[in-house]
């Protein structure tokens, strides 16, 4: 974790941030995944998650045995990377004042093997692989799903759930929606998702 102070007293302006986080990151071989700011006063935190770049991914792609979320975890940056990343983006934070009203603390990590999900290139990518999510609005009646990813269409996602899964909340899902079903899900729909880490 590294900090950083700074002076304005603008509110703040997180595509400001995104563009200078993006720009950092095109640089450096890398993309940004998400960004999270929290807190307030001293105890304000930036958080920004990044990965390899669409080319660093690839060059790891096809290797056997691997499944989407750990080749992914294969494909990640390193320690290394995530310091050279927050030292050059503090930096120029600090001196456009991008994050304005004191002392803040950057913390730069990978999304890890349990990532978000967040758009349809998200959803296509880890076609595969386990994934638990939320809608906005039940389906039969639940709005808890986990499962695993099928290639989506369009605004469409599709989950595959399985059989034989623990706890409360599959249980209800497999009683209403029959086991092995094939949910067709509107992304639109879909208030939160992320993956499900498999080791094998």
């Amino acid at each position: 974790m590294f900090s950083h102070s700074e002076l304005g007293q603008m509110p703040f302006d997180e595509a400001h941030v995104r563009e200078i986080a993006d720009r950092v990151a095109s640089s450096a071989g890398l993309e940004v995944v998400e960004i999270e700011y929290h807190g307030s006063g001293k105890g304000r935190m930036l958080r920004i998650f990044i990965e390899k770049n669409a080319e660093g991914r690839a060059s790891t792609a096809g290797q056997p045995s691997v499944t989407a979320a750990s080749r992914d975890q294969l494909a990640g940056v390193t320690h290394e990377d995530c310091a050279n990343f927050s030292r050059e983006l503090g930096t120029i934070l600090d001196v456009e004042d991008a994050v304005p009203g004191g002392q803040y603390l950057l913390e730069v990590s990978s999304p890890g093997l349990d990532r978000k999900l967040s758009g349809a290139a998200d959803f296509q990518r880890f076609a595969g692989s386990k994934a638990k999510l939320m809608t906005r609005e039940p389906i039969a009646g639940n709005r808890h799903f986990e499962g695993r990813l099928l290639a989506s269409e369009g605004n469409l996602v599709r989950l595959q759930i399985e059989t034989g899964s623990k706890g409360k909340k599959n249980k209800s899902q497999q009683s209403e929606n029959g086991a092995g079903t094939t949910l067709e899900i509107l992304l639109s729909n879909i208030e939160r998702a992320r993956l499900i880490p498999e080791f094998k």
